[in-house]
């Protein structure tokens, strides 16, 4: 974790990016029961605050109980609702009321106009990051709708892309599958949009000894090329807008 955020750091800082940290101190949805699932709260939080302190970062993790928002909140600075936690009302509310920004990825079941609803149960709190994460297409496969971006912005609120997950083909036997040799094609189309404010890429130093989600990580190595296709294709936007 520590070779990964001195080297996400030093790369952002040279693209001129913002960056935010995310890693879960706890990974309960898992495909099978002896799939590893983390350090658990403690041991997690107080490896992300030493990142947070060290690399001066902001940090984001998700939280699956109601129980947890008030301390993952002492050191995360965007709670993250997971996908399959989006329509929990109570887990809502309970990371809202922390103050912290709220990062509701949309579940694979979910149309994107029906995350409305779920971002106001955030009630007064409403910094809220409403991410694309792939929609459920048949068994064991994902796929986006380009047109959940546009329609989720005009909900009024940031919309981030999950580029790697979208690629995940889930369940895949004992573990999870996927084809991250899309994710440069992705990435590229979704900012292409206009309508993507972030991007969510999963990312590992040596992908294939991932404890989580390593048929879909991207080597690190393999940053720097997509992240700079995708400032080039921003800047054009922008271009063409003025």
């Amino acid at each position: 974790m520590m070779h990964s955020a001195q080297f996400l750091k030093e790369l952002c800082s040279e693209l001129k990016l913002p960056l935010v940290f995310k890693s879960s101190f706890r990974k309960a949805n898992r495909t099978a029961a002896d799939s590893p699932s983390g350090p658990g709260i403690e041991e997690g939080l107080t490896i992300l605050a030493r990142i947070k302190s060290e690399f001066e970062l902001p940090i984001l993790s998700d939280i699956h109980e109601s129980s947890e928002a008030s301390m993952a909140a002492e050191v995360c600075d965007i709670l993250q609702i997971p996908a399959f936690l989006c329509r929990q009302t109570d887990l809502i509310k309970a990371a809202a009321a922390t103050g912290k920004i709220v990062n509701l990825k949309k579940g694979q079941f979910m149309a994107p106009e029906d995350m409305l609803p779920a971002a106001q149960k955030a009630g007064v709190n409403q910094q809220i990051l409403l991410t694309e994460r792939g929609s459920s297409f048949g068994y064991h496969n994902l796929v986006v709708d380009f047109r959940s971006f546009a329609i989720m912005e005009s909900l009024g609120y940031p919309v981030v892309y999950d580029v790697t997950h979208s690629l995940q083909m889930p369940s895949s036997g004992k573990s999870t599958g996927g084809t991250p040799e899309y994710a440069p094609l992705m990435a590229r189309a979704a900012i292409a949009t206009g309508k993507v404010k972030g991007l969510f890429v999963e990312c590992h130093p040596e992908p294939t000894k991932a404890l989580s989600d390593a048929a879909t990580m991207l080597p690190l190595k393999d940053l720097k090329r997509l992240l700079q296709d995708c400032i080039e294709i921003a800047g054009t936007l922008q271009e063409e807008k003025q």
